[in-house]
Protein backbone atom coordinates (compact mmCIF):
# COMPACT_ATOMS: atom_id res chain seq x y z
CA UNK A 1 0.00 0.00 0.00
CA UNK A 2 2.55 2.11 0.78
CA UNK A 3 4.41 2.09 -2.30
CA UNK A 4 0.75 2.78 -3.82
CA UNK A 5 0.58 6.11 -2.08
CA UNK A 6 4.30 7.36 -3.21
CA UNK A 7 3.94 6.42 -6.64
CA UNK A 8 0.43 8.32 -7.35
CA UNK A 9 2.16 11.50 -5.42
CA UNK A 10 4.68 11.41 -7.85
CA UNK A 11 2.36 12.99 -10.12
CA UNK A 12 0.13 15.27 -8.00
CA UNK A 13 3.43 17.36 -6.80
CA UNK A 14 4.11 18.26 -10.31
CA UNK A 15 0.58 19.27 -11.10
CA UNK A 16 1.05 21.76 -8.22
CA UNK A 17 4.59 22.70 -9.10
CA UNK A 18 2.94 23.42 -12.67
CA UNK A 19 -0.08 25.36 -11.08
CA UNK A 20 2.63 27.14 -9.12
CA UNK A 21 5.31 27.89 -11.39
CA UNK A 22 3.88 27.76 -15.29
CA UNK A 23 6.40 28.34 -17.21
CA UNK A 24 7.52 31.88 -18.72
CA UNK A 25 10.09 34.00 -19.60
CA UNK A 26 10.49 35.59 -16.26
CA UNK A 27 11.43 34.37 -13.33
CA UNK A 28 8.65 34.94 -10.69
CA UNK A 29 5.74 35.75 -13.30
CA UNK A 30 3.20 34.08 -10.52
CA UNK A 31 -0.33 34.85 -10.06
CA UNK A 32 -2.08 34.83 -7.05
CA UNK A 33 -5.05 32.21 -8.55
CA UNK A 34 -2.16 29.68 -9.33
CA UNK A 35 -1.30 28.61 -5.08
CA UNK A 36 -3.68 25.75 -4.58
CA UNK A 37 -4.89 26.37 -0.55
CA UNK A 38 -2.83 24.18 1.88
CA UNK A 39 -5.83 22.68 3.57
CA UNK A 40 -6.01 20.84 0.31
CA UNK A 41 -2.70 19.47 0.09
CA UNK A 42 -1.22 19.88 3.38
CA UNK A 43 -3.22 17.26 5.48
CA UNK A 44 -1.32 14.50 6.66
CA UNK A 45 2.09 13.02 6.45
CA UNK A 46 1.39 11.62 2.97
CA UNK A 47 0.89 14.63 1.70
CA UNK A 48 3.61 15.98 2.91
CA UNK A 49 5.70 13.02 0.85
CA UNK A 50 3.84 14.27 -2.18
CA UNK A 51 5.40 17.58 -1.94
CA UNK A 52 8.81 16.31 -1.00
CA UNK A 53 8.73 14.67 -4.03
CA UNK A 54 7.37 17.11 -6.02
CA UNK A 55 10.80 18.75 -5.16
CA UNK A 56 12.28 16.56 -6.69
CA UNK A 57 10.73 16.19 -9.45
CA UNK A 58 11.26 19.62 -10.57
CA UNK A 59 14.88 19.57 -9.19
CA UNK A 60 15.46 16.95 -12.21
CA UNK A 61 14.58 19.50 -14.59
CA UNK A 62 17.87 20.76 -13.80
CA UNK A 63 19.40 17.76 -14.97
CA UNK A 64 20.47 19.10 -18.35
CA UNK A 65 21.50 22.33 -17.08
CA UNK A 66 23.52 21.21 -14.47
CA UNK A 67 25.70 18.65 -16.89
CA UNK A 68 26.55 21.79 -19.25
CA UNK A 69 27.09 23.98 -17.06
CA UNK A 70 29.65 21.74 -15.05
CA UNK A 71 31.13 20.35 -17.91
CA UNK A 72 30.82 22.54 -20.84
CA UNK A 73 31.99 25.57 -19.88
CA UNK A 74 35.08 23.46 -18.30
CA UNK A 75 37.78 21.54 -20.48
CA UNK A 76 36.69 18.06 -20.36
CA UNK A 77 33.26 18.89 -22.75
CA UNK A 78 33.03 20.20 -26.24
CA UNK A 79 30.20 20.65 -28.39
CA UNK A 80 30.09 18.36 -31.61
CA UNK A 81 29.28 19.79 -35.06
CA UNK A 82 25.41 19.49 -34.31
CA UNK A 83 25.61 22.03 -31.55
CA UNK A 84 23.90 24.89 -31.90
CA UNK A 85 25.28 28.56 -31.30
CA UNK A 86 24.48 28.82 -27.54
CA UNK A 87 25.80 25.45 -26.55
CA UNK A 88 29.09 26.50 -28.59
CA UNK A 89 28.68 29.70 -26.30
CA UNK A 90 28.77 28.05 -23.24
CA UNK A 91 32.24 26.00 -24.40
CA UNK A 92 33.98 29.41 -25.97
CA UNK A 93 33.19 31.47 -22.92
CA UNK A 94 31.16 34.02 -24.91
CA UNK A 95 27.49 33.60 -23.31
CA UNK A 96 25.08 36.23 -24.43
CA UNK A 97 22.14 37.52 -22.09
CA UNK A 98 19.53 35.58 -24.66
CA UNK A 99 21.41 31.73 -23.67
CA UNK A 100 18.68 29.56 -23.11
CA UNK A 101 20.82 27.37 -21.39
CA UNK A 102 21.69 30.43 -19.08
CA UNK A 103 18.15 30.77 -17.96
CA UNK A 104 17.83 31.18 -13.68
CA UNK A 105 13.68 30.16 -14.06
CA UNK A 106 14.12 26.69 -13.63
CA UNK A 107 16.45 26.95 -10.47
CA UNK A 108 14.08 29.76 -9.03
CA UNK A 109 11.32 27.10 -9.77
CA UNK A 110 12.58 24.63 -7.68
CA UNK A 111 13.56 27.10 -4.67
CA UNK A 112 9.88 28.94 -4.47
CA UNK A 113 8.82 25.60 -4.58
CA UNK A 114 10.79 24.60 -1.99
CA UNK A 115 10.07 27.70 0.04
CA UNK A 116 6.24 27.18 -0.38
CA UNK A 117 6.59 23.49 1.35
CA UNK A 118 8.90 24.65 4.24
CA UNK A 119 6.10 27.17 4.97
CA UNK A 120 3.72 24.60 4.82
CA UNK A 121 5.18 22.17 6.83
CA UNK A 122 5.33 24.39 9.39
CA UNK A 123 1.98 24.95 9.50
CA UNK A 124 1.53 21.62 9.46
CA UNK A 125 3.78 20.83 12.50
CA UNK A 126 2.13 23.38 15.01
CA UNK A 127 -1.15 22.18 13.34
CA UNK A 128 0.05 18.26 14.74
CA UNK A 129 -0.64 17.57 11.12
CA UNK A 130 2.82 15.75 11.48
CA UNK A 131 4.94 14.53 14.38
CA UNK A 132 8.03 16.29 15.47
CA UNK A 133 10.28 13.55 13.96
CA UNK A 134 8.59 13.55 10.50
CA UNK A 135 8.78 17.08 9.95
CA UNK A 136 12.26 17.05 10.99
CA UNK A 137 13.43 14.55 8.30
CA UNK A 138 10.96 16.18 5.54
CA UNK A 139 11.77 19.98 6.21
CA UNK A 140 15.52 19.28 6.42
CA UNK A 141 15.70 17.29 3.01
CA UNK A 142 13.42 19.99 1.14
CA UNK A 143 15.99 23.22 2.55
CA UNK A 144 18.82 21.08 1.59
CA UNK A 145 17.65 20.96 -1.65
CA UNK A 146 17.28 24.56 -2.06
CA UNK A 147 20.71 25.37 -0.66
CA UNK A 148 21.80 22.90 -3.63
CA UNK A 149 20.47 24.86 -6.11
CA UNK A 150 21.49 27.94 -4.42
CA UNK A 151 25.16 26.90 -4.35
CA UNK A 152 24.60 26.31 -8.28
CA UNK A 153 23.56 29.71 -8.87
CA UNK A 154 26.43 31.22 -6.75
CA UNK A 155 28.85 29.22 -8.34
CA UNK A 156 27.66 30.11 -12.21
CA UNK A 157 25.92 33.64 -11.78
CA UNK A 158 26.73 36.74 -10.51
CA UNK A 159 26.26 40.00 -11.97
CA UNK A 160 22.73 40.83 -13.37
CA UNK A 161 22.19 42.82 -16.48
CA UNK A 162 21.79 46.10 -14.45
CA UNK A 163 25.17 45.58 -12.76
CA UNK A 164 24.06 44.14 -9.61
CA UNK A 165 26.40 42.07 -8.09
CA UNK A 166 25.24 38.80 -6.45
CA UNK A 167 22.37 36.53 -6.79
CA UNK A 168 18.60 37.19 -5.80
CA UNK A 169 18.25 35.04 -2.62
CA UNK A 170 14.81 34.31 -1.87
CA UNK A 171 13.78 32.76 1.81
CA UNK A 172 9.91 33.82 1.22
CA UNK A 173 7.63 31.88 -1.27
CA UNK A 174 6.17 34.93 -3.09
CA UNK A 175 2.41 33.38 -3.44
CA UNK A 176 1.61 36.84 -5.52
CA UNK A 177 2.34 39.09 -8.34
CA UNK A 178 2.76 42.09 -5.16
CA UNK A 179 5.46 40.05 -3.72
CA UNK A 180 7.53 39.68 -6.73
CA UNK A 181 7.34 43.55 -7.43
CA UNK A 182 8.72 43.73 -4.06
CA UNK A 183 12.66 43.66 -4.02
CA UNK A 184 12.55 44.55 -0.17
CA UNK A 185 11.09 40.55 0.05
CA UNK A 186 14.71 39.59 -0.93
CA UNK A 187 18.65 40.17 -1.13
CA UNK A 188 21.22 40.22 -3.50
CA UNK A 189 24.25 38.34 -2.76
CA UNK A 190 27.39 37.94 -3.97
CA UNK A 191 28.95 34.30 -3.38
CA UNK A 192 31.06 34.93 -0.06
CA UNK A 193 27.80 35.98 1.76
CA UNK A 194 25.37 33.71 -0.29
CA UNK A 195 27.89 31.08 1.52
CA UNK A 196 27.87 32.07 4.99
CA UNK A 197 24.13 32.20 4.69
CA UNK A 198 23.84 28.64 3.01
CA UNK A 199 26.16 27.13 6.50
CA UNK A 200 23.72 29.05 8.72
CA UNK A 201 20.90 27.75 7.20
CA UNK A 202 22.27 23.86 6.91
CA UNK A 203 23.81 24.00 10.76
CA UNK A 204 20.16 24.76 11.84
CA UNK A 205 18.60 22.42 10.02
CA UNK A 206 16.65 19.85 12.39
CA UNK A 207 18.76 17.22 11.33
CA UNK A 208 21.74 15.95 8.79
CA UNK A 209 20.79 12.71 9.20
CA UNK A 210 19.16 10.73 6.30
CA UNK A 211 15.86 9.14 6.29
CA UNK A 212 14.77 6.65 8.72
CA UNK A 213 14.70 3.73 7.13
CA UNK A 214 11.18 3.26 8.17
CA UNK A 215 10.15 6.22 6.90
CA UNK A 216 6.86 6.39 4.57
CA UNK A 217 9.44 7.76 1.98
CA UNK A 218 11.79 5.03 2.09
CA UNK A 219 9.90 2.96 -0.80
CA UNK A 220 9.71 1.55 -4.31
CA UNK A 221 8.44 4.03 -7.30
CA UNK A 222 7.87 2.38 -10.45
CA UNK A 223 10.51 0.25 -9.38
CA UNK A 224 13.04 2.78 -8.58
CA UNK A 225 14.16 2.26 -4.49
CA UNK A 226 14.27 6.18 -3.44
CA UNK A 227 16.90 5.33 -0.66
CA UNK A 228 19.54 7.57 -2.18
CA UNK A 229 17.29 9.65 -4.49
CA UNK A 230 17.39 12.39 -1.67
CA UNK A 231 20.15 14.52 -1.22
CA UNK A 232 23.11 13.72 1.34
CA UNK A 233 23.02 16.48 3.39
CA UNK A 234 26.38 15.69 5.40
CA UNK A 235 28.08 15.53 1.61
CA UNK A 236 26.47 19.03 1.06
CA UNK A 237 27.48 20.62 4.23
CA UNK A 238 30.98 19.43 3.67
CA UNK A 239 31.16 20.93 0.27
CA UNK A 240 29.48 24.34 1.63
CA UNK A 241 33.03 24.42 4.26
CA UNK A 242 35.01 23.53 1.30
CA UNK A 243 34.76 26.74 -0.56
CA UNK A 244 34.25 28.83 2.13
CA UNK A 245 37.85 27.64 3.25
CA UNK A 246 39.06 30.36 0.42
CA UNK A 247 37.52 32.93 3.13
CA UNK A 248 37.80 31.30 6.06
CA UNK A 249 40.79 28.48 6.61
CA UNK A 250 39.10 27.27 9.65
CA UNK A 251 36.36 25.07 7.24
CA UNK A 252 38.74 22.89 5.95
CA UNK A 253 38.59 20.88 8.87
CA UNK A 254 35.35 21.77 9.27
CA UNK A 255 34.27 20.78 5.56
CA UNK A 256 36.72 17.46 6.76
CA UNK A 257 34.60 15.95 9.48
CA UNK A 258 31.83 16.30 7.22
CA UNK A 259 33.00 14.56 4.45
CA UNK A 260 34.67 11.90 7.27
CA UNK A 261 30.89 11.46 8.45
CA UNK A 262 29.69 10.52 4.94
CA UNK A 263 32.85 8.04 4.42
CA UNK A 264 32.74 6.09 7.88
CA UNK A 265 29.04 6.10 8.13
CA UNK A 266 29.07 2.46 7.96
CA UNK A 267 32.25 1.39 10.01
CA UNK A 268 30.49 0.34 13.03
CA UNK A 269 27.14 -1.13 10.95
CA UNK A 270 26.90 -4.84 9.41
CA UNK A 271 29.29 -7.11 9.31
CA UNK A 272 32.72 -6.97 7.98
CA UNK A 273 32.18 -7.18 4.69
CA UNK A 274 29.68 -4.09 4.76
CA UNK A 275 32.14 -1.94 6.86
CA UNK A 276 35.16 -2.40 4.83
CA UNK A 277 33.08 -1.92 1.52
CA UNK A 278 31.11 0.90 1.63
CA UNK A 279 32.01 4.02 0.49
CA UNK A 280 36.22 2.65 0.39
CA UNK A 281 37.38 2.77 -2.80
CA UNK A 282 38.11 -1.08 -3.08
CA UNK A 283 40.81 -2.25 -5.27
CA UNK A 284 41.40 -5.57 -3.77
CA UNK A 285 40.44 -7.97 -7.05
CA UNK A 286 38.09 -10.80 -6.37
CA UNK A 287 39.93 -13.91 -7.34
CA UNK A 288 37.15 -15.59 -8.70
CA UNK A 289 35.23 -12.53 -10.77
CA UNK A 290 35.76 -8.84 -11.62
CA UNK A 291 32.97 -8.14 -9.82
CA UNK A 292 34.95 -5.23 -7.87
CA UNK A 293 34.35 -1.57 -8.99
CA UNK A 294 38.04 -1.25 -9.90
CA UNK A 295 39.80 -1.18 -13.38
CA UNK A 296 41.04 -5.19 -13.06
CA UNK A 297 41.64 -7.77 -15.47
CA UNK A 298 40.96 -11.86 -15.32
CA UNK A 299 43.03 -13.66 -12.92
CA UNK A 300 46.55 -14.56 -14.75
CA UNK A 301 45.37 -12.66 -17.73
CA UNK A 302 46.26 -9.36 -16.36
CA UNK A 303 48.80 -8.85 -19.54
CA UNK A 304 45.95 -9.55 -22.01
CA UNK A 305 44.15 -6.74 -23.39
CA UNK A 306 41.03 -8.22 -23.80
CA UNK A 307 40.45 -9.63 -20.48
CA UNK A 308 39.64 -6.28 -19.31
CA UNK A 309 36.63 -6.72 -17.27
CA UNK A 310 33.90 -4.41 -18.93
CA UNK A 311 30.37 -5.57 -18.52
CA UNK A 312 27.14 -4.27 -16.46
CA UNK A 313 28.33 -6.50 -13.42
CA UNK A 314 31.92 -6.60 -13.57
CA UNK A 315 34.90 -4.01 -13.58
CA UNK A 316 35.24 -0.20 -12.91
CA UNK A 317 32.67 0.68 -15.10
CA UNK A 318 29.57 -1.04 -13.99
CA UNK A 319 29.04 1.55 -11.12
CA UNK A 320 27.15 3.31 -14.23
CA UNK A 321 25.15 -0.08 -15.18
CA UNK A 322 24.74 -2.06 -12.28
CA UNK A 323 21.72 -0.16 -11.66
CA UNK A 324 19.86 -1.45 -14.75
CA UNK A 325 20.31 -4.41 -13.51
CA UNK A 326 19.46 -4.24 -10.03
CA UNK A 327 20.20 -1.62 -7.34
CA UNK A 328 22.88 -4.27 -5.62
CA UNK A 329 25.17 -4.34 -2.53
CA UNK A 330 28.38 -3.39 -5.04
CA UNK A 331 25.96 -0.35 -6.78
CA UNK A 332 25.56 0.64 -3.02
CA UNK A 333 29.44 0.80 -2.34
CA UNK A 334 29.66 4.14 -4.40
CA UNK A 335 26.91 5.66 -4.71
CA UNK A 336 25.75 8.26 -2.24
CA UNK A 337 23.02 10.37 -4.57
CA UNK A 338 21.76 9.43 -7.99
CA UNK A 339 18.18 10.15 -9.49
CA UNK A 340 16.36 8.28 -11.43
CA UNK A 341 14.38 9.04 -14.82
CA UNK A 342 11.26 7.09 -15.13
CA UNK A 343 9.49 6.17 -18.35
CA UNK A 344 5.84 6.81 -16.15
CA UNK A 345 6.72 10.35 -15.32
CA UNK A 346 7.97 13.70 -16.56
CA UNK A 347 10.37 15.13 -16.72
CA UNK A 348 11.71 12.56 -19.47
CA UNK A 349 15.94 11.39 -19.03
CA UNK A 350 17.83 14.27 -21.29
CA UNK A 351 20.84 12.58 -21.61
CA UNK A 352 19.95 10.48 -24.65
CA UNK A 353 19.76 13.24 -26.96
CA UNK A 354 22.20 15.09 -25.67
CA UNK A 355 25.43 12.66 -25.62
CA UNK A 356 24.34 9.72 -28.08
CA UNK A 357 24.67 9.27 -31.90
CA UNK A 358 21.91 6.72 -31.58
CA UNK A 359 18.37 8.49 -31.89
CA UNK A 360 19.74 11.08 -30.69
CA UNK A 361 21.19 14.31 -30.84
CA UNK A 362 24.95 14.08 -30.02
CA UNK A 363 25.31 17.67 -28.92
CA UNK A 364 28.44 17.34 -26.75
CA UNK A 365 31.11 14.79 -26.73
CA UNK A 366 34.54 14.54 -24.78
CA UNK A 367 36.96 17.40 -25.70
CA UNK A 368 40.01 16.14 -27.51
CA UNK A 369 42.45 17.42 -23.92
CA UNK A 370 39.56 15.18 -21.83
CA UNK A 371 41.09 12.08 -24.35
CA UNK A 372 44.60 13.14 -24.09
CA UNK A 373 44.56 12.94 -20.33
CA UNK A 374 43.17 9.11 -20.08
CA UNK A 375 45.69 8.15 -22.87
CA UNK A 376 48.79 9.67 -21.51
CA UNK A 377 48.66 7.19 -18.68
CA UNK A 378 50.31 4.09 -18.32
CA UNK A 379 48.56 1.39 -16.08
CA UNK A 380 50.45 -1.20 -14.01
CA UNK A 381 50.56 -4.10 -16.70
CA UNK A 382 52.35 -1.58 -19.37
CA UNK A 383 49.12 -0.74 -21.37
CA UNK A 384 49.43 2.77 -22.06
CA UNK A 385 45.91 4.17 -21.17
CA UNK A 386 44.14 4.95 -18.71
CA UNK A 387 40.88 1.90 -18.84
CA UNK A 388 38.28 4.98 -17.07
CA UNK A 389 38.43 6.31 -20.26
CA UNK A 390 37.50 3.51 -22.23
CA UNK A 391 34.61 2.92 -20.37
CA UNK A 392 33.66 6.99 -19.88
CA UNK A 393 33.08 7.35 -23.48
CA UNK A 394 33.42 5.06 -26.88
CA UNK A 395 33.94 5.88 -30.39
CA UNK A 396 30.95 4.84 -32.21
CA UNK A 397 30.45 4.99 -36.15
CA UNK A 398 33.36 6.80 -35.76
CA UNK A 399 32.56 9.23 -33.43
CA UNK A 400 33.05 9.75 -29.68
CA UNK A 401 30.43 9.50 -27.22
CA UNK A 402 30.48 10.27 -23.77
CA UNK A 403 28.81 7.14 -22.10
CA UNK A 404 28.41 6.98 -18.35
CA UNK A 405 25.36 7.73 -19.11
CA UNK A 406 24.19 5.89 -22.01
CA UNK A 407 25.02 2.39 -20.18
CA UNK A 408 20.94 1.77 -19.62
CA UNK A 409 20.42 2.77 -23.10
CA UNK A 410 22.37 0.84 -25.30
CA UNK A 411 24.41 -2.10 -24.63
CA UNK A 412 28.37 -1.23 -23.97
CA UNK A 413 30.19 -3.35 -26.45
CA UNK A 414 27.40 -3.10 -29.78
CA UNK A 415 26.50 0.02 -28.82
CA UNK A 416 22.67 -1.37 -29.93
CA UNK A 417 19.85 0.29 -27.86
CA UNK A 418 18.85 -2.40 -25.30
CA UNK A 419 15.17 -1.24 -24.55
CA UNK A 420 12.53 0.60 -26.28
CA UNK A 421 13.66 3.54 -27.97
CA UNK A 422 10.53 5.28 -26.76
CA UNK A 423 11.23 4.25 -22.72
CA UNK A 424 14.41 6.36 -21.83
CA UNK A 425 15.45 5.17 -18.35
CA UNK A 426 18.26 6.39 -17.04
CA UNK A 427 20.04 8.49 -14.07
CA UNK A 428 21.67 11.52 -13.31
CA UNK A 429 24.48 10.46 -11.45
CA UNK A 430 25.17 13.12 -8.87
CA UNK A 431 27.68 12.01 -5.71
CA UNK A 432 29.80 8.55 -5.43
CA UNK A 433 32.25 7.60 -2.75
CA UNK A 434 35.30 8.68 -4.98
CA UNK A 435 34.09 12.19 -4.60
CA UNK A 436 34.21 12.63 -1.17
CA UNK A 437 37.41 11.28 -1.20
CA UNK A 438 37.96 13.61 -3.71
CA UNK A 439 36.80 16.28 -1.39
CA UNK A 440 38.47 14.99 1.61
CA UNK A 441 41.30 14.51 0.56
CA UNK A 442 41.62 18.32 -1.22
CA UNK A 443 40.70 19.47 2.45
CA UNK A 444 42.75 17.43 4.68
CA UNK A 445 45.95 18.50 2.09
CA UNK A 446 44.74 21.69 2.91
CA UNK A 447 44.41 21.87 6.56
CA UNK A 448 47.83 20.96 6.69
CA UNK A 449 47.83 16.58 6.10
CA UNK A 450 49.50 16.65 1.96
CA UNK A 451 50.64 13.22 2.57
CA UNK A 452 46.87 12.18 3.29
CA UNK A 453 45.79 13.79 0.79
CA UNK A 454 48.97 12.24 -1.28
CA UNK A 455 47.28 8.48 -0.27
CA UNK A 456 43.92 9.25 -1.73
CA UNK A 457 44.95 10.61 -4.72
CA UNK A 458 47.54 7.48 -5.50
CA UNK A 459 47.26 4.26 -3.24
CA UNK A 460 45.57 4.61 -0.27
CA UNK A 461 46.31 4.83 3.33
CA UNK A 462 48.22 0.97 4.23
CA UNK A 463 50.55 1.69 1.00
CA UNK A 464 50.93 5.12 1.43
CA UNK A 465 51.51 4.84 5.16
CA UNK A 466 53.50 1.74 5.34
CA UNK A 467 57.52 2.48 5.64
CA UNK A 468 60.44 0.82 3.18
CA UNK A 469 61.56 -2.25 4.53
CA UNK A 470 58.50 -2.57 6.90
CA UNK A 471 58.57 -5.60 9.05
CA UNK A 472 55.60 -7.83 9.03
CA UNK A 473 54.52 -6.49 12.16
CA UNK A 474 52.17 -3.69 11.08
CA UNK A 475 50.92 -2.87 14.61
CA UNK A 476 52.25 0.72 14.53
CA UNK A 477 52.45 1.00 10.57
CA UNK A 478 49.67 1.02 8.04
CA UNK A 479 47.39 3.90 10.17
CA UNK A 480 47.71 7.61 10.21
CA UNK A 481 47.95 8.54 13.83
CA UNK A 482 46.57 11.72 13.17
CA UNK A 483 43.87 13.55 15.20
CA UNK A 484 40.14 12.98 14.21
CA UNK A 485 38.82 13.34 11.10
CA UNK A 486 41.93 12.33 9.60
CA UNK A 487 42.78 9.52 11.98
CA UNK A 488 42.54 5.96 9.77
CA UNK A 489 43.64 2.44 10.78
CA UNK A 490 44.15 0.10 7.38
CA UNK A 491 46.30 -2.53 9.01
CA UNK A 492 46.17 -5.88 7.28
CA UNK A 493 48.79 -8.49 8.93
CA UNK A 494 49.36 -11.57 10.32
CA UNK A 495 52.18 -11.16 13.02
CA UNK A 496 49.86 -10.52 15.33
CA UNK A 497 46.64 -10.17 13.20
CA UNK A 498 44.74 -6.89 12.41
CA UNK A 499 42.45 -6.29 9.54
CA UNK A 500 40.97 -3.20 10.11
CA UNK A 501 38.39 -1.24 7.81
CA UNK A 502 40.16 0.85 5.87
CA UNK A 503 42.77 -2.04 4.76
CA UNK A 504 41.33 -2.38 1.03
CA UNK A 505 40.84 1.30 0.25
CA UNK A 506 42.94 1.65 -2.72
CA UNK A 507 43.03 5.55 -3.40
CA UNK A 508 41.89 7.42 -6.96
CA UNK A 509 44.56 5.79 -9.04
CA UNK A 510 44.97 2.70 -7.19
CA UNK A 511 41.34 1.33 -7.71
CA UNK A 512 41.98 2.49 -11.17
CA UNK A 513 45.30 0.35 -12.11
CA UNK A 514 47.50 2.96 -12.39
CA UNK A 515 51.00 3.92 -10.49
CA UNK A 516 50.84 7.02 -7.87
CA UNK A 517 52.67 9.92 -9.55
CA UNK A 518 55.51 11.65 -8.26
CA UNK A 519 55.59 14.12 -5.59
CA UNK A 520 57.49 17.14 -6.92
CA UNK A 521 57.90 20.79 -5.51
CA UNK A 522 55.85 22.17 -2.91
CA UNK A 523 54.07 19.21 -1.18
CA UNK A 524 50.73 21.13 -0.53
CA UNK A 525 50.12 22.68 -4.20
CA UNK A 526 51.81 19.76 -5.81
CA UNK A 527 48.70 17.25 -3.97
CA UNK A 528 46.40 19.63 -5.23
CA UNK A 529 47.33 19.63 -8.49
CA UNK A 530 47.35 16.19 -8.19
CA UNK A 531 43.68 15.39 -6.83
CA UNK A 532 42.31 18.13 -9.13
CA UNK A 533 43.82 16.26 -12.78
CA UNK A 534 42.85 13.07 -10.79
CA UNK A 535 39.52 14.26 -11.11
CA UNK A 536 39.16 14.99 -14.29
CA UNK A 537 40.13 11.11 -15.01
CA UNK A 538 38.05 9.85 -12.70
CA UNK A 539 34.65 12.21 -12.20
CA UNK A 540 34.39 13.28 -15.49
CA UNK A 541 30.81 14.50 -16.89
CA UNK A 542 29.16 14.34 -13.38
CA UNK A 543 29.22 17.29 -12.53
CA UNK A 544 32.40 18.50 -11.15
CA UNK A 545 34.58 19.79 -13.19
CA UNK A 546 33.49 23.54 -13.27
CA UNK A 547 33.25 23.75 -9.89
CA UNK A 548 36.57 21.85 -9.30
CA UNK A 549 38.82 24.28 -11.37
CA UNK A 550 36.91 27.65 -10.06
CA UNK A 551 37.33 26.33 -6.52
CA UNK A 552 40.83 26.04 -6.62
CA UNK A 553 41.39 29.63 -8.63
CA UNK A 554 39.69 31.09 -5.61
CA UNK A 555 41.43 29.75 -3.48
CA UNK A 556 45.00 30.84 -4.62
CA UNK A 557 43.73 33.44 -5.75
CA UNK A 558 45.12 32.86 -9.27
CA UNK A 559 42.64 32.53 -12.37
CA UNK A 560 44.71 31.32 -14.84
CA UNK A 561 44.53 28.15 -13.15
CA UNK A 562 41.26 27.67 -14.59
CA UNK A 563 42.12 29.71 -17.65
CA UNK A 564 44.75 28.21 -18.80
CA UNK A 565 42.71 24.95 -18.87
CA UNK A 566 39.69 25.99 -20.50
CA UNK A 567 42.46 27.56 -22.96
CA UNK A 568 44.22 24.49 -23.88
CA UNK A 569 40.85 22.90 -24.74
CA UNK A 570 39.82 25.49 -26.75
CA UNK A 571 42.92 25.57 -28.56
CA UNK A 572 43.23 21.32 -29.04
CA UNK A 573 39.51 21.75 -30.47
CA UNK A 574 40.57 24.32 -33.02
CA UNK A 575 38.49 27.13 -31.78
CA UNK A 576 39.63 30.11 -33.17
CA UNK A 577 38.61 32.33 -29.82
CA UNK A 578 40.53 30.37 -27.40
CA UNK A 579 42.95 33.27 -26.87
CA UNK A 580 39.99 35.64 -25.87
CA UNK A 581 38.46 32.45 -23.61
CA UNK A 582 41.85 32.67 -21.90
CA UNK A 583 42.13 36.32 -21.48
CA UNK A 584 38.52 36.70 -20.12
CA UNK A 585 38.73 34.21 -17.94
CA UNK A 586 42.14 35.41 -16.60
CA UNK A 587 40.88 38.50 -16.05
CA UNK A 588 38.42 36.55 -13.70
CA UNK A 589 35.21 36.82 -15.88
CA UNK A 590 34.37 33.77 -14.52
CA UNK A 591 30.06 33.93 -13.76
CA UNK A 592 27.44 34.20 -16.45
CA UNK A 593 25.43 37.35 -17.09
CA UNK A 594 22.08 36.78 -14.52
CA UNK A 595 19.37 38.12 -16.70
CA UNK A 596 16.18 38.97 -14.11
CA UNK A 597 12.92 39.88 -14.96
Amino acid sequence: MKSIIIKLSFLVPVLMGALLLPSCKKVFDVTTESTLAGEQTYRNVYDADAAVLGVYGKLLKLARPYVLLNELRADLMSPTANADLYLQQLSNQNVTVDNPYIDPAPFYEVILNCNDVMKNFDIMLAEKKMKQDEYNERYADVASVRTWVYLQLGIHFSKDTKGIIGIPYVTDPLATIQDVKDETKYRWLPFQQLLAELIKTMESLPTLEMYNSAASLMTTVDQYRTEKFFIMKKVLLGDLYLWNAAYDPSSYNKAATAYRQIISYYDDKGNDNTKKNYYKLIGAPDPASGNQLAVQYVRYRESDINALYDSNTEGWRSMFSRGKISYDQQFDWEWIWHMSFSSSFEPKNPFIDLFSNINGSYLVKPSQQAMDNWNSQTQYNGFPFDARGNFTYRTIAGQPVIMKYLYYYMDGKTFVPTINTNTRTGEWWLYRAASVWQHFGEAANRDGYPKLGYAIVNQGIKTTYTPPNASSNVTNIQQTFLPAPYDFDARSGDNPQFRAIYRDMAGLRGRASLPSRPLVGDSTIAVEDMLTDESALELAYEGQRWSDLLRVSIRRHDPTYIAARVGAKLRKDGAGNAAAAEAKLTAGEFYLPFKWK
